[in-house]
């Protein structure tokens, strides 16, 4: 089976790219992914993925653009290179917050890059914890999104005691994602009603539960300036909460997030390396980061066998 998989690495996460080829006890493709004097991107397969099955990982976090471009060329590449079937492993969706029309003559984004996607070439997508369930329907390929919720439930029973935890959805959108996680380590589940004046900026305004001498747990998919959660902290310790962790999929973390959140009142944030994490990231004393190799590995395993990858999450 091993004979017939090729793992071919973007440029935006190739430590993660790295360890699930160690879990899947593959090496990574050889391949060129570089830039002309312009700034254009320039990629070359250095070895045979005739009749291959080949999975390219690549998230599109920032910058965004470029990354997305990387995974579109790569894919032209392998199809040209008469691979048999191109998964692309996007670990980070990115565009996936516009998914909407939010207001009068705005675009759609995620469907517009799913299109793309699809069009350059691309099988099957492999994608981790999308920002919304329904993106998945987007893509006119067949998509397997996966969800982070088992390894931080593993993470959490290892660090925290569970007998006085409280799962605490940062807004009524992520309740969803909140009480699976909940059900899973068989905790309470709270609610932070906040109100968004406007992008980027948060303004919590009460808390649905009673979290007193709780520790809450807050739990989200994408966490990007990190206001959302200093202040969704500060209300819930305002709130007789006896501490606030935080568990999120995507760390973003754009502009000044990582030093807000290192000077926040947050315990712990624990993030995945979805996203590779930057220097900021590894050095901050309250900031965490948990792998998601083993379980992308699993998938793209089971997908190169045509075996169930929903069974992961039973």
């Amino acid at each position: 089976m091993k004979a017939d998989i090729k793992l071919v690495a973007g440029n935006s996460n190739r430590a993660l790219a790295e360890a699930i080829g160690a879990y899947l006890s593959l090496p990574l493709a050889k391949a060129q992914v570089r830039r002309f004097a312009d700034m254009e991107i320039f990629v070359e397969i250095q070895e045979n993925v005739r009749g291959q099955d080949v999975f390219i990982i690549q998230s599109t976090s920032f910058p965004t653009n470029d990354h997305l471009m990387e995974l579109l060329i790569i894919t032209d590449a392998l199809r040209r290179a008469s691979a048999k079937r191109i998964t692309a492993v996007i670990p980070y969706f990115g565009y996936a917050r516009q998914d909407r029309k939010a207001g009068p003559r705005t675009p759609i984004s995620a469907k517009l890059v799913a299109n793309l996607i699809a069009q350059s070439g691309v099988d099957r997508i492999l994608t981790v914890d999308l920002h919304a369930g329904q993106i998945q329907g987007f893509f006119d390929i067949p998509t397997d999104n996966l969800f982070a919720a088992p390894l931080m439930a593993r993470d959490i029973k290892e660090h925290l005691d569970t007998s006085n935890t409280m799962i605490v959805s940062p807004d009524v959108g992520g309740v969803v994602r909140a009480r699976a996680l909940a059900k899973r380590i068989d905790a309470p589940l709270a609610i932070v009603d906040k109100r968004r004046e406007r992008a980027g900026e948060s303004e919590v305004m009460n808390i649905i539960g009673d979290v007193s001498g709780r520790s809450c747990i807050l739990v989200d998919d994408i966490v990007d300036s990190g206001g959302t959660l200093c202040n969704a902290a500060e209300a819930l310790l305002a709130n007789g909460a006896k501490e606030v962790y935080a568990y999120i999929t995507h760390g973003v973390l754009s502009g000044g997030a990582v030093a807000r959140i290192a000077s926040s009142k947050l315990k712990e944030l624990v993030l995945t390396d979805s996203i590779q994490p930057t220097e900021a990231v590894k050095v901050a004393k309250n900031i965490r980061v948990i792998s998601v190799a083993t379980l992308l590995g699993e998938a793209i395993g089971r997908t190169a066998t045509e075996s169930s990858v929903s069974s992961l999450f039973d």
